[in-house]
Formats: C-alpha cells, sequence, structure tokens
C-alpha cells in the first residue's frame, strides 16, 4: 500500500507513535452489555531494509504499551515482528523466507490503529481471527518459499506456509453465558503449493498451481482436522508498472475428521481474484477470494468467502487519505452432532494524515467493525472506535 514515491531500499528507520482512543465496546459485562472505555497507546518502532548483489532483507519490530481508562486491569504490552529475506541462490534460482508475529489482547492495537491492511492474491493468506473482546493471544505466520527461472519466460517454484493461532488464557475466551455453546480455540495450519508459470507475450501470464492444507483446531478435549487439495489454474496481466490483475480458480477437494466421529469428504470450487494499483499519489488493492479454509478461533475449517480493498491518496502534499474494509463470511465444517456457528464479520477504516514536518504526522481515524456468528458468545459483536495519534519517525541511508 505504499506510494511509488515512498518506496526505498537500504534505509534505516525508526520512530514513535503515541495514540489516543476510544472505543464503545472494549469488553461486554455480565449482562451483555457493551463497556466503553478510552486508552492510551505508544508504539516505538525500528526497520531496516536492506539490498545487496544477491540478498535483500527487511526487518521491523514495534513493542506497543497501552493503558485503560477504567479497566486498568487491562493494560497490555503488545509485540509487533515482521522479517522477509530474499537470497537469489543462483542467478536463476532464488530463495524466500518470511516471518510475522503479533501478540496482543487487542486486536485494534497496533501500529496502524486499524484492521485492514494490504489485500492478498492467494486463498493460502493467513486467516484473520475472529475479534474477541479483550483477550493474550499469539498469532504467528511463516512462509518459505524457492523459484527457478529455467527459461526466458518460465518458471517453477514451490513454497510451504505455517500459522499459528493461541490464546495465552483460555478463559478468556469461554463462553460467559450458559446459554451460549461455543468459545474461541487455538488453532494452526500448514500448507504447501507447487506451481509452474509462463510469459506468453510482454504483460501477460498464464499457469498451474497445486496446492495442499492441512488444518488444525484445538477446542477442550477435542481436535479437527482437515486437508485440502486444490488445484489452480492463473492468469496475471501486467497492465504497466503501476497496474497488475490476476485471477485464479479450481476444484478443491477437502477431507475433516473429528475423533471417532464420521469422516466427510467433499468437492467445492475455489479461487478468487487480485488487484493493485501503486502510483506515485495513489495506492489501491482489492481482493476476493473463496476456499476452505481454518476457522481463525472457531471449531474446525469453513468454507470461506472473502472480500478485501485498501485505498491511499496524496490529497497535497502533506495530506493523505486511507480507507480500507473487508467482508468474511464463514459456513462452518461440523461432524459434530452440535449446533452451527457459522456467520460473518465486517470491518471499515478510514483515516487521515497530515505531515506537520519532515519527521512529525499527525493522523485521525474511525473504525468500524461488525460480527455476527452464531452461538458464539465471546466475540465482539459491534464496535465503533475513534483514534487520533502523533508519530515522529527517521530514516538513515545505508552504506552511503
Amino acid at each position: 500500500m505504499q506510494f511509488t514515491s515512498e518506496t526505498r531500499e537500504n534505509y534505516l528507520r525508526g520512530g514513535i507513535i503515541v495514540n489516543g482512543a476510544y472505543s464503545d465496546n472494549v469488553l461486554t459485562s455480565a449482562a451483555g452489555t457493551p463497556l466503553g472505555d478510552a486508552s492510551f497507546s505508544i508504539f516505538p518502532n525500528i526497520a531496516i531494509d536492506q539490498t545487496r548483489p544477491r540478498l535483500h532483507w527487511d526487518l521491523s519490530y514495534s513493542p506497543g504499551f497501552t493503558v485503560y481508562r477504567r479497566f486498568d486491569s487491562y493494560d497490555e504490552m503488545d509485540h509487533n515482528l515482521a522479517a522477509d529475506l530474499a537470497y537469489q541462490l543462483s542467478p536463476h534460482v532464488t530463495l524466500s523466507l518470511r516471518d510475522g508475529f503479533q501478540k496482543s489482547s487487542n486486536a485494534f492495537n497496533s501500529p496502524d490503529q486499524s484492521l485492514t491492511s494490504g489485500a492478498s492474491g492467494s486463498v493460502q493468506a493467513a486467516n484473520v481471527p475472529i475479534v474477541a473482546p479483550v483477550a493474550d493471544r499469539l498469532n504467528n505466520t511463516g512462509n518459505v518459499g524457492i523459484t527457478y527461472q529455467f527459461a526466458a519466460n518460465a518458471m517453477v517454484g514451490a513454497g510451504g506456509t505455517f500459522t499459528n493461532l493461541h490464546y495465552a488464557n483460555p478463559s478468556q475466551v469461554e463462553p460467559s453465558n450458559p446459554t451460549e455453546l461455543f468459545g474461541l480455540y487455538d488453532s494452526s495450519s500448514r500448507s504447501g503449493s507447487a506451481f509452474y508459470g509462463t510469459r506468453f507475450s510482454k504483460k501477460h501470464y498464464l499457469g498451474v498451481t497445486y496446492e495442499y492444507d492441512d488444518l488444525f483446531s484445538y477446542p477442550p478435549g477435542l481436535t479437527t482436522h482437515t486437508e485440502t487439495h486444490s488445484i489452480y489454474l492463473f492468469y496475471t496481466l501486467y497492465a504497466t508498472r503501476a497496474f497488475s490483475l490476476s485471477l485464479f480458480g479450481g476444484p478443491q477437494h477437502s477431507y475433516t475428521s473429528e475423533l471417532t466421529q464420521p469422516s466427510s469428504q467433499m468437492w467445492s470450487p475455489s479461487g478468487g481474484a487480485s488487484f493493485n494499483l501503486q502510483a506515485r499519489r495513489t495506492a489501491l488493492a482489492l481482493s476476493l477470494a473463496r476456499s476452505v479454509t481454518g476457522g481463525g478461533g472457531l471449531i474446525g475449517a469453513a468454507e470461506s468467502e472473502s472480500v478485501n480493498a485498501s485505498f491511499r491518496q496524496k490529497i497535497t502534499k502533506n495530506l493523505t487519505l486511507g480507507a480500507g474494509g473487508g467482508y468474511s463470511n464463514r459456513n462452518m465444517i461440523q461432524l459434530l452432532a452440535l449446533p452451527t456457528n457459522n456467520g460473518h464479520s465486517i470491518t471499515g477504516s478510514v483515516s487521515l494524515e497530515r505531515r506537520l514536518g519532515e519527521h512529525v504526522a499527525a493522523r485521525a481515524g474511525y473504525t468500524r467493525l461488525r460480527q455476527q456468528y452464531q452461538n458464539v458468545g465471546v466475540i465482539t459483536p459491534n464496535t465503533n472506535r475513534e483514534w487520533v495519534s502523533l508519530s515522529y519517525e527517521f530514516s538513515r541511508p545505508l552504506g552511503r
């Protein structure tokens, strides 16, 4: 979601963000009434981006410290860590490694203060967890990939993705009302893929991908397991250096088992699309996908449909508008004789950034979250959050 004018290499970056926010649904009372509160956060951050003839790596870390005005027992410390490395093993073989780790008890507590991000063109992207009230959560996603360009216009590659969602204090995500059957639970996944792609003209690419997913969830005393096998045809258009469009789709077979319950198998269509525009003053990303994925904290896997969009526009030299939103629908694959916990979530965010100097910026924004899942008692159903922040940032060139 960067503008092309913001894309740089070989820089050390750092800074600090001070943020004040008010949410009308931080916690839910025993009677089911939303409880609002104001919070104050501080996010120091450091990042390094370095490029060498055969190596490019990017490492960033931002801890966070949040205090609440009313519910001070929920004061927290967050961690946001991301690493990205690409190494050219030979002139035509590249190895890539990525990892992202987040520790937080509030899904909104991150340096960008929203639930939106750039769009992904893969159904193998990390599954966004269901948003709960204040609950300690660890979320980790890792990826490894290798590509081999064996001809001027042809490439093969393979990769693996690993995710883990862990609630450090299970009592925080257990149902609080006897009539509510489900809470939120740990989950993990392992995925692997292989692809062949070819460029058949200057701007057009075609290919085929095979993908395998191993999805687990861990409610108390139970492990659910779903395997999927998918074959996708994909097409990508690079119309200009600033614009790209990708389409992919194909059949998907899934196999689900839960302890002694009879297994379930099914065929279903899977696929999606992504669109990206990255210009000097405008950045736009849009994606949609349909696939069997992890439940994001719910029991078992789910047939999921999602749409995500992010937008940034530089209005003047010092004023930038940002907006984003997403929709996710989950139909759970369940074998147990229990009521369903199907549902959906909708997010939307808008922000305005004003540069006050070379190193200082002020931001203000609003985020809306709406979630509705059947028989799940520990989600945040509706939240309105307003925030303002002041940031200081610096960058220093490396190797110059």
